[in-house]
Formats: structure tokens, sequence, C-alpha cells
């Protein structure tokens, strides 16, 4: 994972849940649902983690069509856990702490809000179903949003927001109101959106998922949790709908056969494979050429900014005005590289550096000067006025410069893309919280 988002945490994990994490003690059994069981860790240090094990059932239909299907805890569990690490990479705040085994791995224990939330880009199966004037194919965009309050006796009817609102459930002690129902809204158009484009890599269409949320039992946070395996979305290879391996099969066969089972086992098993690939990535490169080793202060917070996209970073002192044959030589080094490379300039006074590089490469070129509050006015001019033909842009803050080298390079690496998308909604969940926090006062 290593974006940076969640190290803390993950530095508290390896500290304080090491001991309890190599020997773990199962305690009672919390809950069971149709595909998996909750256990209690009675070891845990902070009394508030899980174990969701996965079981190997199939069910559709509110569970009128249930059968055994053998392997399937271990896929869906290795698909669940490949997911978590996805999303938690990207900073989606989750409850997956750690796989524990094949068939099973260790979350917070959340109280869950019955509420099943639902992403759609393309419309098909029960969508039409309700909306009987759209052909299938549709396509949303932005992502269509649905919720569904969860109640097998009443087959999970479709509930307006405003439904939602007029409920006042409660999880956790803590009320899902309209905030709440934002938040839940967001991360999940989100976590669609970061999925969508990991499973594009491998040529596979997402075209709606489900996925549940629960509120930590101890710091009443809101976390994406329960599963999100083969049965939570539907995946069409080639964007054929023909070609499904996803729960929808089972839901569609006439009659349940052995042979059947059989294929709608290998459907959930080669997913299992597929999703493993959606964790590895390309970031391409960055290099922070500075002109002076003075400059090295500023450069040195673009590298950090930019270590939380996880984006190798190099720092380069290269003068254009002193040694711009060495320079040059330096920038043909990268480019001969072949990986997807971004050029960082750093250069005050006469800021030659940046457009020279940018003159001389086809890769994007940012200068980031380092403002001096004498002559900051005047030195920015030779950043931003610039000879015709010549195309780097300027950001004059380390972290803009960052932000935009990793805006470039996640449009060919769907994980830095993902972590710009984590990142912006919690930017935005930060400030609905700040504004809540406001409101109580």
């Amino acid at each position: 994972m290593g974006l940076g988002v969640r190290d803390d945490y993950f530095k508290y994990c390896k500290s304080n849940l090491a001991p309890f994490l190599s020997e773990l003690k199962i305690g009672e059994q919390l809950n069971e649902g149709k595909t998996k069981i909750i256990y209690a860790l009675p070891d845990s240090p902070d009394g508030n983690h899980v174990l969701l094990k996965s079981k190997d059932k199939i069910t559709a239909f509110d569970s009128t069509r249930k059968n055994d299907l053998t392997g399937k805890a271990k896929f869906s569990n290795s698909t669940t856990t490949a997911v978590f690490q996805l999303l938690s990479a990207c900073g989606i705040k989750t409850h997956f702490v750690k796989k524990h085994d094949e068939e099973s791995f260790i979350g917070i224990r959340c109280e869950m809000i019955p509420l099943e939330v639902v992403t759609r880009r393309i419309a098909t199966g029960s969508f039409l179903k309700r909306y009987p004037g759209v052909k299938e194919g549709y396509r949303f965009a932005p992502v269509k949003l649905e919720m569904f309050f969860k109640d097998d006796a009443q087959h999970d009817p479709f509930w307006t927001y405003e439904q939602c609102v007029e409920a006042e459930l409660t999880a956790g002690g803590r009320k899902i109101g309209k905030q709440e129902l934002n938040m839940m809204g967001d991360m999940a158009v989100t976590v669609f959106e970061i999925l969508e484009k990991a499973w594009a890599t491998v040529d596979v269409a997402l075209v709606d998922m489900k996925v549940e949320f629960g509120i930590n039992y101890n710091t009443g946070e809101l976390l994406l949790a329960d599963v999100v395996d083969n049965d939570s979305w539907r995946i069409w290879p080639s964007g054929d709908k023909r070609l499904m391996r996803d729960k929808q099969v089972y839901r569609n066969l006439p009659e349940v056969t052995p042979e059947a089972l059989e294929q709608v086992k290998k459907n959930y098993e080669w997913v299992a494979n597929e999703v493993q690939k959606l964790n590895v990535h390309h970031p391409g490169h960055v290099v922070v050429f500075m002109g002076s080793a003075t400059d090295l202060d500023h450069c040195k917070k673009i590298e950090a900014a930019l270590k939380e996209f996880s984006i190798p970073t190099d720092l380069r002192v290269c003068s254009a005005h002193k040694g711009t044959e060495d320079a040059l030589l330096v920038l043909r080094w990268y480019e001969g590289q072949g990986i997807p490379l971004v050029i960082i300039a750093v250069a005050g006074r006469s800021n030659g550096l940046g457009p020279v590089l940018s003159g001389n490469t086809a890769f994007p070129v940012i200068n980031c000067p380092p403002m001096s509050s004498q002559w900051g006015a005047q030195d920015v001019w030779s950043s931003l006025r610039l000879p015709s033909g010549l195309g780097c842009t300027t950001a004059l803050n380390p972290d803009g410069a960052a932000l935009a080298a990793a805006q470039i390079l996640g449009l060919n690496d769907h994980v830095v893309w993902g972590s710009l998308k984590g990142k912006r909604l919690n930017t935005a969940l930060g400030l609905a919280k700040a504004d809540q926090d406001l409101q109580k006062q």
C-alpha cells in the first residue's frame, strides 16, 4: 500500500497489534450472515477487532436459491482482501486491517448501517424493471447512486434520499442523518470510480456494485465495511455482457446443476485471480531539477508531497546557465529509462532551467521557483513569460507542483489516479465534519 494516507494507523497496527496478530485467539460468534460469520477477537488490544470468515455458500433471490459452493470462501476472501488493500492504498477509510488466512480477514468492529449503497455506470438488471423506459446499456455520467433498505422480508426495497433521512436510522450510537448519507454517497461513488479505473487496466468493465458502511464501535467513525467480492458487482470482460463473470451467472441459471455450479466456481476463481492484478501498478517517475543546492529545502517539500502518492522521486542539481550540457545529459538518461516521466524545475532569479528542459524533451515540465520576498515579483516572470514553442507550466507552491505531477502520472496509473480521488474525497469529508462540529458549538 504505502501511499502515506494511513501510515500512522499501520504503524499503530505494527507496534501494538503485532503480538495479537501473530497468535490469534478466536472468541465468540457475534453474527452470521448468508455468506460469512463474524467472530470476536478477545485479545485485541483495544477490544475493537473482529474476524470475518467467508463461507462456501452462494445465495440469490433473498436466499430462496442457495447452494454449497466448495472454494467460494477462499475466492471471496481473496477478492475482498485485494479490493480493500487497493482502496486503503488510495486513502479510502475501511474496516479492513489484515488478511488472516485463506478464508478470513481481520477488521475493525463496526455496527452496520442497514442500507445497501448501489452505484451504477450502465443501466441493467433491476434498474430496468423499475424504470421500463430506460434501455439496457444506457450509460450514467455521473455515476448513478441509489440506496436500498436491508430487509429480506420486503426484498430490500429501494429508498429515496428523503426516505433514508426520515427513517432516522442509528448505528454505533450515531444518527444516520443527512451528513452521514452524503458521506456514504460520496464514498460509494469514489470507490466505484477507483475500482472502475482499476478493472479497466485488465479490460474488464465494472457495470455496477453495492457496498455497505458501518460505524466504528470505539470511535464513531464512518467506515466502508462488510466485504467487496464477486457477489458485490457486475463485471463484463471487454464490456461484453455475454462474458459476465459475476454472481449474475448464478442468478440466471434456469436450473442449478452440478455442471452449472462448477462453471460458477470457475468464474469466482477467475475473478479472485484477476483482481490481484489491480494492486500492481507502475506510477512513473518524477525528477526534480534544482539550479542550486541552496534550493534543497524547497525541493524536499515537493518530494514529501509526492510521497503521499507513492511516486518515486529523484532530486538532482543541474544548472541550465552554468552547466547546460551536463543538465541535458542527465535529462537524456532519464528519458532513456522508458517509463512515464514528469520533470519539475526549481530555479530562482532568472529561471532558465525549466524552459531549457522543456525545449529539449517531450516529457512535461513544471516550473516551481522558490520565491524570495525581495525579488519574487520580478523573478517569477522568468517562469511565466516563456519563449514561443515551450509548454512548461508554473506552480508556485511545492504541494501544487507535486499535485500537478501526480495528476499527469495518474493518467497512466490507476493507483495514483485513485489516490488523487481519495485525497479529494477526504478533503471534502473533512470540510463537512468541520462544518458539522461548528454547528454544534
